[in-house]
């Protein structure tokens, strides 16, 4: 079986020939164009399990309804020339707020999971009492960038950002109180305060799976562990090709591996105890050792620019001996990770991607790869190691297909019924 047609395999749930179903076959017939580009009828057809005549039909009425458009027809063939149908990048629009520890990202994405606009804000730690209003401004204005014809079109908006906006607070040099201030926050409600579209949340790792699930490697990939590298690594999960969240919404929440064993005896029960220090005797976890921070702090360490850590000047001098270092380390704690992920899970893959440049994202790979060499693999399937494909905006994505798929997609709650 080709590459394609396992893809083509994949494609659920299919239509049906059924009266009533109408609205249902309109989404699947998206949902192949979504995951295979433009396609002829009868190719959609084939994939979705549908009569000629009702997907003649769905087409008719998803062009008149602007989500679909009609391409040059393809000759060279006998009998008439076919022509692919593909998504219509007016026909919707969503926008994706990602709120991080160090930068928020809001995109306006159309149809086509292309981003339109984009306004960004940096700072050293989100301060609760001031980023809302923030984000309120660049709400309206990234809405008055769409022509008022299409305005109409824009279907809801996505947040991703840390489930503990608050947490590692030491780690990242956060006054206690500063980092206190998100403890009662509902990120989710804040937001629809500001607007009449439908807002959803998701944890921001999560989000970024999501991105690499739908228009990423995740379309040939059944199952894959997803790690996303940031100010902290964190990660998704994916297993039969759906996104997993856990009972707690932490499935895939890598960064909290620890890296090593636990020392036995009393000096555990007392770290545990919560009048102790905190985790004094736990081994470190996995954000600890491979998280942009660490980056960030060797530079600083070294009176250099901090903010190379995300872009080429990395792997340049004179913070190249000093990113060296940090990937050597970070390395081998991600392949201890993957391994134990991969024992448990069986996975296909794994899918690596971060804030930072395409040459620093191969370096990372390489030392990780370099790491998994160095375990037994006997009893258990080495899972191929990959790039993602999205890149630095795959949060922010992430979180503008929520509202997509919560309109257009087959199953409305493909993603939605996690990230509540």
């Amino acid at each position: 079986m080709t590459a394609q047609a396992a893809i083509d395999a994949r494609l659920r749930p299919r239509g049906s020939n059924h009266v009533g179903m109408a609205q249902f076959n309109e989404r699947v017939v998206l949902q192949a164009v979504r995951l295979h580009g433009s396609l002829a009828k009868a190719d959609i057809a084939r994939l979705t399990h549908l009569t000629a005549q009702t997907v003649q039909i769905i087409i008719v009425r998803l062009e008149a309804q602007g989500l679909v458009r009609k391409l040059a027809p393809v000759r060279g063939k006998v009998g008439q020339p076919s022509v692919p149908m593909a998504l219509n990048p007016d026909g919707a629009f969503s926008i994706g707020i990602k709120i991080g520890r160090r930068s928020l990202d809001m995109l306006l994405v159309d149809f086509c999971g292309q981003v339109r606009e984009r306004l960004s804000l940096g700072y050293v730690f989100p301060d609760a009492n001031t980023l809302f209003a923030e984000i309120d401004t660049r709400l309206q204005a990234l809405r008055q960038t769409l022509p008022p014809k299409l305005r109409s079109r824009l279907h809801g908006v996505g947040i991703a950002a840390p489930l503990s906006l608050g947490g590692w607070q030491t780690l990242l040099g956060v006054a206690p109180q500063q980092a206190a201030t998100w403890a009662n926050v509902d990120i989710r409600e804040r937001v629809m305060e500001m607007t009449d579209l439908p807002v959803e949340f998701v944890k921001d790792t999560a989000a970024a799976c999501v991105a690499e699930l739908v228009a990423g490697r995740g379309r040939s990939i059944k199952s894959f562990l997803y790690i996303f590298v940031d100010t902290f690594i964190g990660g998704g999960l994916v297993l039969d090709s759906q996104l997993r969240s856990g009972l707690h919404g932490n499935a895939g929440a890598v960064g909290s591996f620890p890296i090593g064993l636990a020392p036995a005896g009393p000096a555990v029960l007392n770290a545990a105890r919560a009048d102790a220090a905190p985790h004094a005797a736990a081994p470190p976890q996995l954000l600890s050792l491979a998280s942009l921070f660490n980056l960030e702090a060797r530079y600083r360490q070294h009176g250099l620019d901090e903010t190379a850590a995300t872009d080429d000047r990395a792997l340049a001098e004179p913070w190249r001996a000093h990113t060296l270092g940090w990937l050597r380390e970070a390395g081998p704690a991600v392949a201890l990770t993957v391994n134990s992920a991969a024992c448990l899970l069986d996975l296909e893959g794994v899918i690596v991607d971060g804030l930072f440049s395409p040459a620093m994202l191969n370096a990372f790979l390489a030392e990780v790869d370099s790491g998994l060499d160095r375990f037994s693999w006997e009893g258990v399937a080495r899972p191929a190691l990959l790039a993602g494909t999205v890149g630095s905006d795959a949060r922010a994505i992430g979180g503008a297909l929520l509202p997509l798929y919560a309109n257009f997609a087959p199953d409305r709650d493909l993603f939605l019924k996690m990230a509540r």
